[in-house]
């Protein structure tokens, strides 16, 4: 309630403020400080462009939300994609330490003795030639051809590698069936058969021992035994009724000649329960044997016989299913993971399917002085860290987006080093991974490699392979690329700007990188303390939005200055936070939810809008200090910066649509139009001012010609051009408080309407004096321009309910105030409405008035024309010079009407024609009928010419008001006399049905007619109530009874009652006989006339009433009283009446036919009577 009161206090002073427009522009002179003053000294030009100025600038304040979105396409758009992006700054802590020479020196011993002790057959890819690769190794290493040969000689004098294979038994397919189930038992047997070539006496030395003699010594052996220990062949185990085994078994064989040796492997059936296993465990050694084949073969047999190796027979032995042979030499330097087709032993041996092996070279002993003292893994780090480096530096095109990819020879020397230091796929996934992030923290890469070395080490991982030092080197490259990365974060608006798409290409690589590493096994498992990366994001968009937005507060130094610019630079902050917002929106949040499910709108929003609500609070509560002096006032440019940023603001706020809804409930905007409400007051006053000075301006310039494609001129399209921009701008400014916008909504409205109602009076004051001096055209096209000037802008504040959205207001007021609140609204709104509209349509009415003034002397003069024309000219004739001079008029008003007004001014045209032909009927009384005839046909004519076959005005208008009146003066002119009385009679019956009680009495009577007879009875009763016409306060009545009209019964004699005297209560009891025919009483107007007169004796009688009754009530067959019965009827009252007949125009009418003896006996009879009233 007491919001409702506030509010309509508040309403109550804007309205006794404005009051009515009528009565504001009406009665009182404008003063002097009135913004709006009707002056007809030119407007100074230098205000004028004030006000133009005032106005774009305004314009361009609502448009800076559109042109920010432009701007924020723009600048997605605008840089090419290969611009470079800018420099990713990062803290000096990120930076590792450059290795040493000494380091150097022994990391290129190593790389020399991998390049002299390669194996395996080298892809195209890979660099065959040694000196190549030395060539290669120079320039990483930056080494001397003396530093050279000093450490190859030394690598060559030392040790060479010694290689061991690694040989995983993964499956078998399609296995040939030996069993009576369809269904085989195989198992695998694998060993090393030697080499053919002769070895050197150093190496057999050194060699260990092996399973293995050399071919030499075999074919020497006959029947000698030699010892051949069991554990250097490797057996599966068994895998019952299948034909597809899966084994995935892995062995270690220890190589002597890998140039020459060869893996040999056979498939077995077992056909028994006995362990193949342990059977090959017992067998100490075989005797008589040739070739690795025999000896499997042996094994097989033995585990018929228990382990005797001695039993001849080969009965009960194992079913061969076929057998493999790799030479070591054709072994890829990876190795091999592929499919080996099964082979036959013999020519009569028959086999099928395919088995599954992984081969692998590596070496288990390097004479180098770093694998002495380093393990591989680090070794191999240091080595691909140094062709990295190498690398990188010399990529000429976009090093930043390089992929990592190094030449054939780096390759080569890589891939030797990792397969002879038996590196794994996880181990060397590692190394790359830590390698290439190092290497980024110092020369940016391609977000892409990063992302992919990622995805390799989670597709290789195995947490049991990696334990120790590469497990605690792994948890630090993690951690130290993810503090790189947040670092990044923090800064994002420098280092990846939305204006440069290879920026926002590399941020999302980054992000998806980021987002994909928290969610590894690997990430979780070496680094179990770091579960809230999410909360680390979340912090870092913090402090780098923070840091920012203080950055920006430093640049623009909004608290230093006047007030005036202080505000400005705090626009210009809002601004720039705006467009970061809109970059949050449109770009970044986009990255941050499809990589890591962050909300990076939501933090950076909430972050901004807090701290320029802080500030702008600050700013707003000394703005309203200062315009709380008596002495202040709110300057123009004071208002334009208010508002301004008011609408930053706005735009600011608008954002918060995009928050979840939890986040967008408490905001510290949120109120926030409040500060501005004393503001935005008085800078609806500013705008008032100005806009009445550019209505001033329009209507002084205004030439009142019509604009292009338009009935209307250049200042009305001025003048709602003005009103839409205010009206635009409140739209814009979209208050969200009911009862403030209440308040501003009253406050635009009158202002929109005293603009409006002033504009068409200035207008209508310039044509007023401009139609000295013109000719009727002109002055009739620039009048028809000012009524469209007005209109044009009547029908544009006709949408200010739909604009203004009054509707909306209404239910505001009504879900804060109730109904009463609603209907305060309606009132105050419409009320304004209602009296712009009177307003302007008395202006309207002003200069069609003008129009018919100045119509008014050639209009009476065909008026006259016609009337004076003599009954042989022809209607058409006589009024052809009114109708040509109509139809110029019409073509002129037609093409520069718009509907409305041409409506408008047809009708008041009309309505002046219908006057000015009553005055002519008036002055002409008595004449000829033909006079009224012709007068007719002229109404007729211009009714059809002003209703333009449906175009015009309509009919149903025109026939009313003075139409009737003119058609009716115009019919009764046209008749006789006779008809005239009769029709006289007619309204005197008709008057007399009416009457049902008078203060002149009444009369009782009885009437009754005799057919046979045509004999009219009439008996009056008696008199009450009638007037007392005497001193004595009575009166002496009689009754004088009548057929009339007289020219209808002209034999009929007036018959009287007796005077009885001194009474107002006579009984007469008196019969009168009256012959009727039918003929007579069949017309409608035939009647009995009761006059009660007053009896005097000295003077003439008194007129004390009179009484009417029509002869049809009583004589036409099937009536009551015309039957043999009628004698018997109720009597009937009439109640007198006392009019005077010259108020009725038929009695004007009669008394101008001076020359017709029926016509003066009537009026002569008539006037007798209101004589004699006159007299009383």
């Amino acid at each position: 309630m007491t919001a409702l009161l506030d509010l309509k206090s508040s309403v109550l002073r804007q309205v006794q403020r404005s009051q009515s427009l009528r009565s504001r522009w009406e009665p009182p002179p404008p003063t002097p400080s009135s913004p709006l003053k009707h002056s007809s000294d030119p407007l100074p030009r230098r205000i004028s462009e004030e006000s133009v100025e005032f106005f774009d600038r305004v314009n361009a304040i609502l448009q800076k939300q559109e042109n920010m979105l432009r701007a924020a396409q723009a600048e997605g758009e605008g840089e090419a994609c290969t611009a470079p992006p800018p420099q990713e700054h990062v803290d000096q802590a990120f930076i590792p330490d450059r290795i040493r020479r000494t380091e150097l020196d022994l990391l290129y011993e190593e790389a020399v003795y991998t390049v002299v002790n390669r194996v395996g057959v080298p892809s195209p890819e890979h660099v065959r030639s040694e000196e190549d690769l030395f060539a290669y190794l120079l320039k990483v290493f930056d080494m001397g051809e003396e530093e050279h040969d000093i450490i190859l000689q030394k690598v060559q004098a030392s040790k060479r590698a010694s290689f061991s294979l690694r040989v995983s038994v993964m499956k078998a397919k399609n296995l040939m069936a030996k069993d009576a189930n369809g269904y085989s038992d195989p198992y695998c047997m694998l060993g090393i058969l030697l080499g053919q070539s002769p070895r050197e006496t150093e190496e057999k030395k050194e060699r260990k021992f092996s399973f293995r003699k050399r071919k030499e010594k075999l074919e020497k052996r006959s029947s000698t035994k030699e010892v051949l220990p069991a554990r250097c062949i490797q057996v599966t185990e068994v895998k019952p009724e299948t034909l597809n085994p899966v084994w995935e078994e892995h062995f270690v064989f220890e190589i002597d000649d890998v140039h020459n040796d060869l893996l040999h492997l056979d498939i077995w059936d077992h056909d028994d329960d006995v362990s193949v296993a342990e059977a090959c465990k017992k067998l100490n050694e075989v005797s008589g044997l040739r070739g690795m084949g025999r000896y499997f073969k042996q094994i097989a047999k033995s585990v018929r016989s228990n382990g005797s190796a001695s039993s001849g027979s080969e009965e009960n032995a194992d079913d061969f299913l076929g057998c493999i042979n790799v030479p070591l030499n054709e072994c890829p330097i990876v190795g091999y993971d592929t499919w080996f087709k099964l082979e036959p032993r013999s020519s009569t041996s028959k086999v099928q399917g395919e088995c599954h092996l992984i081969l692998k070279l590596f070496t288990n002993q390097r004479d180098t002085a770093s694998s002495k003292t380093d393990s591989n893994v680090s070794i191999h780090k240091k080595l691909l860290s140094q062709i990295v480096e190498y690398e990188h530096a010399h990529v000429k095109r976009e090093p930043y987006n390089w992929n990592g990819q190094v030449c054939p020879a780096a390759c080569t020397v890589l891939t030797h080093h990792a397969v002879q230091t038996d590196l794994s796929p996880l181990q060397q996934a590692v190394i790359r991974w830590q390698c290439y992030s190092s290497h980024h923290r110092t020369q940016r890469l391609c977000y892409s490699l990063l992302l992919r070395l990622l995805r390799t080490i989670d597709a290789e991982w195995d947490p049991s392979a990696v334990r120790g030092e590469l497990e605690r080197q792994l948890s630090d490259s993690f951690r130290l690329y993810t503090e790189h990365c947040l670092c990044l974060m923090k800064n994002m608006r420098q280092v990846f700007p939305c204006s440069s798409a290879a920026a926002i290409a590399r941020y999302e690589l980054m992000l998806r990188g980021v987002g994909y590493m928290q969610n590894m096994p690997a990430f979780q498992t070496v680094c179990p303390l770091r579960h809230d990366l999410h909360l680390d994001i979340t912090t870092a968009v913090k402090k780098g939005t923070a840091e920012w937005y203080e950055s920006l507060i430093a640049q623009f130094k909004p608290e230093d200055g006047t007030l005036e610019e202080q505000l400005k630079k705090l626009v210009q902050v809002v601004d720039a936070v705006c467009a970061d917002v809109q970059r949050a929106q449109n770009v970044y949040n986009k990255l941050f939810y499809s990589t890591v499910k962050e909300d990076f709108f939501s933090i950076s929003y909430r972050q901004l809008e807090k701290q320029v609500a802080d500030d702008v609070n600050v700013a707003m509560e000394r703005v309203c200090g200062t315009l709380e002096q008596e002495s202040s006032r709110l300057t123009q440019a004071m208002g334009e910066t208010i508002f301004e940023l008011f609408m930053s603001l706005k735009i600011l706020n608008g954002f918060r649509e995009f928050l979840p809804l939890k986040d967008a409930k408490m905001l510290a905007l949120t109120g926030s139009h409040n500060w501005f409400k004393s503001s935005i007051h008085r800078w609806l006053e500013i705008v008032h001012e100005r806009s009445c000075d550019r209505i001033r301006n329009a209507v002084e310039t205004d030439k009142l010609e019509r604009a292009q494609h338009a009935k209307h001129s250049s200042s009305a399209v001025e003048v709602v051009t003005c009103l839409s921009q205010v009206r635009e701008m409140w739209l814009q400014l979209a208050w969200p408080d009911s009862a403030g916008a209440f308040i501003f909504v009253t406050r635009l409205t009158d202002n929109f309407c005293s603009e409006a109602v002033c504009y068409s009076e200035m207008i209508t004051r310039k044509i007023e004096r401009n139609q000295l001096g013109q000719d009727h055209k002109s002055f009739t096209v620039q009048l028809c321009v000012g009524l469209n000037n007005t209109e044009h802008v009547r029908v544009f504040l006709g949408h200010l309910p739909r604009d203004l959205d009054w509707q909306g207001v209404e239910r505001a007021m009504e879900e804060s105030c109730g109904a009463e609140g609603k209907e305060q609204v309606y009132k105050a709104l419409n009320g304004q409405l209602v009296n712009m509209d009177l307003d302007l349509q008395r202006e309207a009415t002003r200069l069609i008035t003008l129009l018919t003034d100045k119509m008014q002397p050639e209009l009476r003069r065909y008026i006259q024309h016609i009337s004076l024309s003599p009954d042989s000219i022809n209607n058409d004739d006589a009024v052809s010079p009114l109708m040509k001079y109509l139809q110029d008029t019409m073509a002129i008003l037609t093409e520069n009407l718009v509907k409305e007004n041409l409506t408008r001014v047809l009708q008041s045209l009309w309505e002046l024609l219908l006057r000015m032909i009553l005055d002519a009927i008036a002055e002409n009384a008595g004449v000829q009928v033909e006079f009224y005839n012709r007068f007719q046909y002229t109404v007729e004519t211009l009714l059809q010419f002003l209703h333009v076959k449906g175009e015009g005005l309509s009919l149903e208008d025109m026939k009313s008001g003075d139409y009737k009146v003119l058609d009716e003066e115009l019919r009764m002119n046209k008749c006789s006399s006779f008809e005239l009385i009769e029709q006289y009679y007619l309204e005197k019956i008709s008057h007399q049905k009416t009457l049902k009680h008078t203060r002149y009495g009444r009369i009782s009577l009885k009437c009754y007619y005799e057919a046979p007879e045509q004999r009219l009875t009439v008996e009056i009763l008696h008199a009450a109530d009638i007037i007392a016409l005497d001193a004595n306060g009575l009166s002496d009545p009689f009754v004088i009874v009548e057929l009339c009209p007289h020219h209808l019964f002209p034999a009929a004699k007036s018959q009287r009652t007796q005077v009885k005297l001194k009474t107002l209560h006579p009984v007469f009891d008196e019969l009168f006989h009256f012959h009727v025919s039918p003929e007579q009483y069949r017309h409608r107007y035939a009647c009995l006339t009761f006059t009660v007169m007053d009896y005097d004796w000295l003077s003439t009688n008194d007129f004390a009433g009179e009484a009417v009754a029509p002869l049809s009530d009583f004589c036409w067959p099937g009536r009551p009283s015309a039957s043999a019965a009628g004698k018997s009827v109720q009597p009937v009252i009439l109640h007198l009446s006392r009019s005077k007949p010259s108020e009725k125009p038929i009695m004007r009418m009669l008394d101008a036919r001076v020359g017709d003896k029926e016509a003066q006996e009537f009026v002569r009879r008539l006037k007798e009577i209101e004589k004699s009233m006159e007299e009383e």
